[in-house]
């Protein structure tokens, strides 16, 4: 069966549904990796910029969202400043189940459905609850790569169902004159 559209579960709707061990079946978690580049150097705060993209409004993220955005600002910040020039991190983790009620479509779909009766649904991914200026992405580097790490953001941006921001959160006395 297809993927419903993502913009059913956009909405911050009723109670966190988070017990795994209540609700047999969930997905796999679809993030690789929470922390890419020169770790090392990135948790010994010598990198001199970080910048961190925020969600302007509360929604929920998929997790096919999280990767794709992880995905495309790695790609973009590893192809200028190398593998050991950035520290990438992704600070949101999809805990939300999303449920759906499957539903028969075709000939002969009226006599195999129940329809909407007792539709609890049934696991088909998970999402991260997202509040408003909460980080979703940080990136740290040098100096002259800042501008590489703005546009993986901004490319990262477009993968998130609300609009977003980034902003530089330390370092802003390392760019005189390069920006």
């Amino acid at each position: 069966m297809a993927r419903k559209p993502a913009k059913m579960y956009r909405q911050i709707k009723g109670q966190a549904y988070t017990r795994r061990e209540y609700s047999g079946g969930v997905p796999n978690n679809r993030i690789l990796r929470f922390f890419m580049g020169n770790r090392k150097v990135a948790e010994a705060g010598q990198f001199k910029i970080i910048v961190e993209l925020t969600a302007d409004n509360p929604c929920q993220v998929r997790d096919s969202a999280l990767e794709s955005a992880r995905q495309v600002a790695n790609a973009t910040i590893r192809k200028i400043a190398g593998e050991m020039g950035y520290a990438l991190r992704m600070h949101t983790y999809p805990h939300q189940i999303l449920r759906e009620n499957k539903q028969a479509t075709g000939a002969g779909a009226d006599r195999v459905s129940l329809g909407m009766r007792q539709s609890f649904g049934k696991n088909v991914g998970t999402a991260a609850r997202v509040q408003r200026d909460q980080t979703l992405v940080s990136i740290q580097t040098d100096p002259e790569h800042y501008l590489t790490a703005r546009d993986a953001l901004r490319k990262a941006c477009c993968k998130f169902p609300t609009p977003c921001t980034i902003r530089l959160v330390e370092g802003a006395e390392h760019l005189k004159g390069l920006v």
